[in-house]
Formats: structure tokens, sequence, C-alpha cells
């Protein structure tokens, strides 16, 4: 057995895409959103939903390179798919945000869908070929 590159690829670009979010998002949202005028409770609370989806870009990005590996294809079952189909819907979550809140302009203020999609993508793809239908 090999691995399966294409969902590896995914999993590499999630990864990349976590680390981005981990290091340069928490530079770029902390401060601004703790020194807001919103009231406490909600910049807290968004502040904790930001490391929640840290947590989910990671375990994900996990997720999708182990899935990957030669000796887990039985074992991983439908993970690849959960976390790709988790990818999509986030990226059109950004894509419908952005139209409906401000246009079309709005999609590249809110770029995350760029990452968002093709993780999903390569992730359906790659489980596809690592789990085809019988």
């Amino acid at each position: 057995m090999k691995t399966n590159r294409i969902l590896f690829t995914s999993g590499l670009l999630a990864a990349f895409t976590a680390l981005v979010h981990t290091f340069s998002g928490t530079a770029e949202i902390q401060q601004p959103l703790l020194t807001s005028s919103l009231a406490k409770p909600i910049s807290l609370l968004l502040f904790a939903c930001w490391h929640l989806v840290t947590i989910t870009l990671i375990l994900s990005a996990i997720a999708l390179i182990w899935s990957a590996l030669p000796n887990n294809k039985i074992l991983a079952g439908a993970l690849p798919v959960f976390v790709s189909v988790l990818w999509l819907f986030f990226g059109f979550i950004f894509i419908v945000v952005a139209l409906v809140m401000s246009g079309v302009p709005a999609l590249f203020v809110l770029p995350q869908w760029i990452l968002l999609l093709p993780v999903g993508i390569l992730g359906l793809f790659g489980a596809q070929k690592q789990f085809p239908q019988r």
C-alpha cells in the first residue's frame, strides 16, 4: 500500500492553513478584538471561538494526513470525508457572508475560502481514491 498523495496534499494544505491561522491570524485578531468597544463577554466569546477554530483546523489537518498513510486505510473510514465536507462548509460560509453582507468585492476582504475550499476538494478526491465506492 502507498500513501494517498492527494489526501496527504490536502492534509499538508490544511496544516499550512492552520499555521497561518494560528500565528498570523491570532496576532492580527487578538489586540483589536480584546480592546474593542464590544461588551467583554462578547469579545471574550469571539476570542474563544477563534481558538475553537484553531483547534479544529489543527486536528482536521492531522486527521487528513493520518488518513492518507498506507496503514490507516481500513481504520480511517469516513474520517477524511467528514473533515473535507467540514472544510467545504467553512469555505462556503465565508463566501455567503461576504456576498450577502458586502457583495463580490468582499470575497477578497474575507479570502479564507481560497484556502478552505481546496482542502475540502482535495480531501474528497483523495478519500474517493482511498475508499472507492463498490
